[in-house]
């Protein structure tokens, strides 16, 4: 099961010396992690390390500290903890006590470990989009049904006879839902995957 989070964390601690401020958030885009990244960031901190991950894309940057003991093990514990679509950012201020490169790695990787384990999360669903004409006679029935298949409706045209369609459905029910949405029209609504598209997460 692959998550995200349901909104905002932080979560700081004090080792020796030095505060380390962790703080992640829910991101769907490269742009929107990056704009968290630079609103977060504190310009008079010694560092700040981040790293991302959004699908099979992902970033992380150690800021300044030797390399490959910040933003990497942030990154590690992103992916260890089964999160998708997140960014953390953690922010050090140097309290005069070097910790080396494996205290380094611990304490980035801990800080940011500990902010995640306090987040709230939802389970994050592959979907794949459908679309279909749905007569006026079945609009009523089909709209009060869509909920209930796990269908949520990104698009909704009407015309003479009717509206067409685009849901957005879970990957793994897709098949259930095109034979439901069959069975409620007595075949008039005949439902097929929009063509060209990645299937999307929620």
């Amino acid at each position: 099961m692959v998550e995200t989070l349901t909104g905002p964390a932080e979560f700081e601690k004090d080792i020796r010396k030095s505060i380390f401020l962790a703080r992640a958030m829910p991101v769907d885009t490269e742009e929107a992690a990056k704009a968290f990244i630079a609103e977060v960031s504190v310009p008079d901190a010694t560092h700040n390390c981040w790293a991302w991950k959004i699908g099979p894309r992902y970033r992380s940057d150690d800021a300044g500290e030797p390399g490959g003991t910040a933003g990497r093990p942030i990154l590690q514990v992103i992916e260890a903890q089964g999160l998708d679509r997140v960014a953390v950012v953690v922010t050090r201020w140097f309290g005069g006590v070097k910790l080396g490169a494996g205290g380094l790695v611990r304490a980035y990787g801990g800080t940011a470990a500990e902010c995640l384990r306090l987040a709230e999360r939802t389970e994050l669903i592959e979907r794949a989009r459908l679309t279909f004409h749905c007569a006026f006679s079945d609009l009523a029935l089909v709209t009060s049904r869509l909920p209930g298949l796990g269908a949520l409706v990104e698009n909704e045209e009407f015309d003479a006879t009717g509206a067409t369609f685009i849901v957005a459905v879970p990957v793994a029910t897709l098949d259930p839902v095109i034979t439901a949405l069959a069975d409620l029209t007595s075949g008039r609504s005949v439902a097929k995957a929009v063509v060209g598209e990645e299937p999307s997460k929620d």
